[in-house]
């Protein structure tokens, strides 16, 4: 299994370079507190090493997850227009 990163931000971005909170935010935390998970790759890695003062990291193994099935569509009922000269005889 391929291994996860499980980043949690503990720290606040505030009073901290531009480029320090721009990668808080590339990695997809919200707010103080928020944990995201990512692959284990270099870039990753990287953003981390940028950032790592303000963030607790955990590895975790990967969860085999089912594939999401797609939704089905419910079937559409097509209804024909009635033909030119017809009449509904119970309309009137």
């Amino acid at each position: 299994m391929t291994k996860r990163l499980r980043i949690t931000q503990y720290r606040s971005a505030i009073r901290r370079q531009r480029n320090q909170k721009e990668t808080i935010r590339s990695l997809g935390i919200r707010r103080l507190h928020h944990t995201v998970e990512h692959d284990d790759t270099p870039a990753i890695r990287g953003m981390i090493r940028t950032v790592g003062h303000l963030v607790r990291v955990e590895e975790v193994e990967a969860e085999k997850r089912a594939k999401p099935r797609a939704a089905k569509k419910p079937a559409v009922e097509t209804v024909e227009p009635p033909a030119a000269g017809e009449t509904d005889a119970g309309a009137e």
